[in-house]
């Protein structure tokens, strides 16, 4: 045997067992980390829901959401619900998180929840802060049993518990209110 077979059959023989290290230490691929027990997630979207007339009842907007394969709920991260009034102008009701009913009867959100009135010339601007926020869309009704910061121009109140209707515009404080009116800032 010559010094050049043993060469290129010690380097087939290398090239066999690096292709075969090779195979045996791929790796599957991974798929994207996904929630626990989710049936699916969704990432950056808009989800327009319609009533029975077929009319707009809702729309959410989120970077993220997680549907539950135990129990069909869904929990949302960073949701911006958009709730129609009768013109048809949106309330803006954002929160850290959000958790959706497998019926779609009722939401709840979490953390630093933001609540503004429809944006238009005729409306006068109404903005609330709370803790958390139950929404039931099918009654346009959206409260909450905790602490509420409730402004307008010139009038800022604070009290436990709201009931706000989102189709009317109306919206209460229903206990242990505090009212402070600035006049000038009215104008």
């Amino acid at each position: 045997m010559n010094k050049r077979t043993l060469v290129v059959g010690a380097l087939l023989l290398a090239t066999l067992w690096s292709g075969w290290q090779a195979w045996n230490n791929r790796q599957s691929p991974q798929a994207a980390p996904a929630a626990a027990g989710a049936d699916y997630i969704l990432h950056d979207f808009e989800i327009i829901a319609l009533d029975a007339q077929g009319k707009e009842s809702l729309t959410l907007r989120a970077p993220q959401l997680a549907r539950s394969s135990k129990d069909e709920t869904l929990d949302i991260s960073k949701p911006l619900f958009l709730l129609p009034d009768n013109a048809g102008k949106h309330w803006q009701l954002a929160a850290a998180t959000g958790w959706v009913s497998a019926d779609g009867e009722q939401m709840i959100l979490r953390g630093g929840v933001k609540g503004d009135s429809p944006t238009d010339p005729a409306i006068v601007p109404t903005t609330f802060r709370s803790d958390t926020l139950t929404i039931y869309p099918r009654r346009n009704l959206a409260q909450t049993e905790d602490v509420v910061e409730m402004t307008q121009p010139g009038l800022s109140q604070r009290g436990v518990g709201m009931q706000l209707d989102t189709a009317t515009r109306n919206l209460r404080l229903l206990s242990q209110v505090k009212t402070r009116y600035e006049p000038s800032a009215a104008r």
